[in-house]
């Protein structure tokens, strides 16, 4: 009789234990990137929707940008974060810079505009082309960001490593400033266009932004399918015609133990208020583009919404 008690007392606290980890969350923090960059402001406009259409606040947090911040939601240090496809692809799989330490508590959302590589310099440094870029000051991104796997695959392409640069380890908003200082000579800048570092530098110099095309450009696809061709529109940053380069997409994901429900009523409250993100990169968000370039399991709640709307999930 006491054992049946027992069983029956241990099996209703682990029903209130079960029951209590399956509800929402009150609170989530969400992981963007630099403030100079497009994550974070853009990151700011999202958690907005999310606060008001699901009930859950939501904090937008600066941050190292995508690697750090999976490895953060992966260590449940956040709930949800920016980072871009290729590098999502690469923690799920454990390779490049996380080689042998596979990344298994992150899941899908979605993806949201494509994110164009930027390799900014001045028409005053008389660097033309990526094969210029040799011997010179180049930033290639904060530590921990997808900058720098973008810029050694970009290097690569064109015959050269990061030894053939001096490479200077910067975000957004300190490869700008060095460019304006002339400290450095050049930046990758893996973001969305415009992006307000770039667009700053706008107010002292005369901006160049190095094409990434042709036979390069195709070797890069080739090699590394999550990349696409993309184009910097004449008049962005000044400049006096289009720019051919290359993109990968951004993209949100979660914390695998997120309850379905919550994940279900954020991905519908940001796919269904698109039109109330108060950001220029909303326009290109859209729910036919979703699943764009993910290539690893989502999240049951987003899922759930996609199947629900007559999306091909995989």
């Amino acid at each position: 009789m006491y054992k049946k008690l027992l069983l029956t007392a241990t099996l209703a606290v682990s029903s209130i234990f079960a029951t209590a980890q399956a509800e929402n969350p009150k609170f989530l923090s969400m992981l963007t990137g630099g403030t100079g960059g497009t994550y974070y402001p853009l990151g700011g406009a999202i958690a907005k929707i999310i606060s008001d259409e699901t009930g859950i606040k939501t904090d937008a947090l600066s941050s190292n940008a995508s690697a750090d911040n999976i490895i953060a939601v992966n260590n449940g240090e956040a709930e949800i974060a920016f980072t871009q496809t290729d590098v999502a692809a690469y923690a799920i799989d454990g390779v490049n810079n996380f080689e042998g330490k596979k990344v298994e508590g992150i899941q899908a959302l979605g993806s949201l505009y494509p994110e164009t590589v930027q390799i900014v310099t001045t028409d005053k440094s008389g660097i033309k082309t990526v094969n210029d870029l040799k011997g010179k000051k180049v930033s290639v991104g904060a530590p921990g960001s997808g900058t720098y796997v973008s810029a050694e695959q970009i290097l690569e392409v064109y015959g050269l490593n990061m030894n053939d640069i001096r490479a200077q380890h910067l975000d957004f908003g300190e490869s700008v400033g060095g460019i304006q200082d002339g400290n450095i000579d050049a930046a990758f800048i893996t973001a969305g266009t415009p992006t307000g570092a770039v667009e700053q530098l706008t107010a002292t110099a005369k901006v160049n932004v190095l094409p990434i095309d042709g036979e390069e450009a195709k070797k890069l696809i080739d090699k590394y399918p999550f990349y696409g061709v993309n184009t910097i529109k004449q008049g962005t940053y000044g400049l006096a015609n289009d720019v051919n380069t290359v993109a990968v997409l951004a993209m949100l994901v979660v914390k695998k133990d997120l309850p379905e429900d919550a994940v279900y009523n954020i991905t519908k409250a940001i796919y269904e208020n698109v039109d109330k993100i108060s950001h220029a990169k909303a326009k290109e968000i859209s729910l036919n583009k979703a699943l764009d370039g993910v290539g690893f399991d989502l999240h049951p709640g987003a899922k759930k919404y996609y199947e629900e709307k007559g999306l091909e999930v995989k």
